[in-house]
């Protein structure tokens, strides 16, 4: 596998016509099955090359050359025509040149636009289009070749949020994006692999191929985010001159789900400067969004703006795509490594040639487990699909199974646990040494005396180790016996055991989310801990708790339950020590009871918290605003509550601000938010 590292130089017409020849077969396969040969990087940088070459050589242009075409030239055009030529988007890839593309704009209009910019994530899924006639969906089309669309209507109630029905008998065409959100595409490749079919590479693939596939025995759902809409002829759905947001105001209150309602929402700036930072917070929320994006959007708000700017042949000139850094590369899994993690998971990892995926080298991936290490039926030295997005940990999706070399050989799977040599528990889909947390026992309880746990500061790996040595400590409830004496011995200070043994004796009456949080229980983070304990409140009641019931809290479902219930069942003599050391083990009242002046409510926080709340980071007001009854969010949203935003430096309002005022949201300072959970403050 060679990772192009620069832009490729095509030197002579042979290099051009093989480059040609590469490009339209990387298309064809992508708009086939969706499994393209080519990543988007390799892709982008070989369309660029011969965009370059053709520049150079006019008279040389091939007729099948993929430049200046909707899909490459290569996306099945179907029979049906577009109401309205529905085009692609030109494309940007630093502040410079979108600051330039603006430029270009504005000479077009013959003055600086006055309408502003509306600044949205730019979707990675497939543009569809979607006809209701008198609020039915009579008719769903690809975009195709522009002019023309294939008819894929048998799509028409598999996708969510493009309803049948609407709520009014309306006529009208809606222009959007339809793709896989992360938890349906995982669930897309489990229905695949339970159907003998091999997993798809990544989402948009997956997506492109299950929009036009018809003779499968097996429905696979799609989500649906609207991004525009146009009259269908003899109708008027929006009149006149409505700016962007108003046409998405009345595909949404329609019924249809538009950009809107995703995490970062349709934010509206009078610059492209802004515009640009406004890149840059999608950027930074990227891993953390439900679905993949591969850049931001920026468009004319104005309707009468958009028409004078106009359109060419392929894209408008109203609007640009921001493209980010690539999340999704391929290069060669060479190795898998693998190894027992604190609560006795045995965790396979990628050994990877070295590819550079979103801005850093990534020669190490996560694999799930084995189970689905099979299922995607990896072989060492296949050509694999590398997904990295922000902070997120590198993780493999699939093999080019077209790429895989005679001499690949099937993952091997480890016979002992990797760490102390014992027997493996294979009965769940996650391998687990028989030892559990014995087996890595100073890990765990480093783990357990850290901030967002028993917030035990200065336990370090040494401390542990000289504990766990000595026999001092051989679970985490040994931690609420030990003396000052074996703490001083363990860290060789009189004065640091004396500390260490009163940070011990205040954690015990820490709440019960912070305390089942420590017990390094499978599936139980710091997020589901707090959600666990404010479901059941007292740890009695999750003991006796079955599956049935703990799938009742969010997030916990059918195969995660069972476990849990294990666990804490294997963790029983611990949880009586944890007793009879006098450890608290309720949640506060307003906490599980769910009621508290937040209940119902979603707040979203932003900037560096002042006065009552002065040193609070995320993870503390997560859990302020939880155990007040209400939901922490990342973005400002229509369902959005309350913003808490810190006074910004020169009183100039944030992002999060103007768009929550865009939406009628609460804005509320540090202050005015403390007082209304004074009495969960602590």
């Amino acid at each position: 596998m060679t990772t192009l590292a620069s832009e490729p130089v095509l030197s002579s017409r042979d290099d051009y016509l093989a480059a040609v020849r590469q490009a339209v077969e990387a298309a064809k396969a992508y708009f086939g099955d969706g499994d393209s040969p080519l990543d988007d990087v390799t892709y982008d940088r070989l369309i660029r090359a011969i965009a370059a070459w053709e520049k150079g050589h006019p008279q040389d242009v091939a007729a099948d050359s993929p430049t200046g075409k909707v899909g490459a030239g290569a996306a099945p055009t179907g029979d049906v025509p577009h109401t309205k030529m529905m085009l692609s988007l030109d494309n940007v890839f630093s502040r410079e040149q979108l600051l330039d593309w603006g430029a270009s704009a504005d000479r077009r209009l013959g003055r600086p636009l006055a309408g502003g910019w509306a600044v949205e994530a730019k979707l990675d899924g497939n543009a569809i289009a979607a006809r209701y006639v008198r609020g039915r969906l009579t008719q769903v089309l690809t975009r195709g070749s522009g002019s023309h669309g294939e008819d894929i209507s048998h799509v028409g109630g598999t996708i969510v949020g493009l309803p049948v029905r609407l709520t009014e008998p309306l006529t009208f065409e809606v222009r959007g994006e339809a793709l896989f959100t992360r938890d349906q595409f995982q669930r897309a490749n489990e229905v695949r692999a339970a159907h003998g079919a091999k997993p798809f590479a990544n989402p948009r693939a997956g997506a492109s191929g299950t929009l036009r596939a018809r003779d499968r025995d097996y429905t696979l759902p799609m989500t649906f985010f609207a991004f525009g809409a146009v009259d269908l002829p003899g109708e008027t759905f929006v009149p006149g001159g409505a700016t962007h947001l108003e046409v998405l105001k009345a595909v949404g209150d329609a019924g249809v789900q538009t950009i809107s309602d995703t995490p970062t929402g349709s934010v509206v700036v009078d610059t492209l400067a802004e515009a640009a930072r406004r890149v840059e917070e999608i950027r930074e929320q990227r891993g953390s969004l439900p679905f993949d994006i591969d850049g931001v959007v920026v468009k004319a708000v104005s309707a009468a703006e958009q028409a004078a700017l106009g359109a060419g042949s392929r894209f408008p000139y109203w609007a640009v795509a921001h493209k980010l850094p690539a999340v999704e590369r391929m290069t060669v899994l060479t190795a898998v490594s693998w190894e027992t993690g604190r609560t006795g998971m045995i965790a396979p990892t990628a050994e990877l040639e070295p590819v550079e995926v979103e801005g850093s080298m990534v020669s190490r991936a996560t694999l799930h487990n084995p189970g689905d290490i099979r299922r995607r039926d990896l072989h060492l030295g296949d050509t694999v699909t590398v997904h990295k997005a922000g902070d997120v940990i590198p993780r493999v999706e699939a093999a080019v199974v077209a790429r895989r070399p005679k001499d690949a050989v099937p993952v091997p799977l480890p016979e002992r646990c990797p760490n102390c040599g014992g027997e493996i528990d294979k009965s769940q889909e996650r391998w687990r040494c028989v030892k559990g947390t014995a087996c890595r026992l100073p890990a765990l309880i480093e783990y357990a005396a850290g901030r967002d746990q028993l917030d035990i500061d200065g336990l370090g790996a040494r401390y542990v180790k000289a504990l766990v040595d000595a026999g001092a400590v051989r679970d985490v409830a040994d931690l609420f016996t030990l003396s000052t004496e074996q703490l001083t011995e363990a860290s060789g200070s009189a004065r640091r055991g004396a500390k260490l043994a009163e940070q011990i004796q205040q954690a015990k009456s820490l709440p019960l989310n912070r305390i089942l949080c420590a017990l390094g229980i499978v599936g139980t983070g710091r997020s589901m801990s707090r959600r666990i304990a404010a479901h059941f409140g007292t740890m009695e009641a999750i003991r006796r708790a079955d599956a049935a019931a703990l799938r009742e809290v969010d997030g916990i479902g059918a195969e995660k339950a069972p476990v849990i219930v294990q666990q804490l069942a294997d963790q029983g003599p611990v949880i009586d020590k944890l007793v009879a050391a006098g450890v608290t083990l309720t949640e506060p009242e307003a906490a599980s009871t769910g009621q508290g002046p937040l209940t119902g409510k979603v707040v979203v926080v932003t900037g560096r918290m002042t006065g009552f709340l002065e040193g609070l980071g995320r993870s503390d007001m997560t859990a302020l605003i939880q155990k007040a009854g209400g939901q922490a969010g990342s973005s400002v949203t229509a369902n959005t509550d309350y913003l808490v935003a810190a006074p910004a430096a020169g009183g100039k309002l944030s992002t999060k601000a103007v768009r929550a005022q865009q939406l009628g949201v609460e804005v509320l300072s540090p202050d005015a938010f403390a007082a209304l959970v004074m009495d969960y403050l602590g």
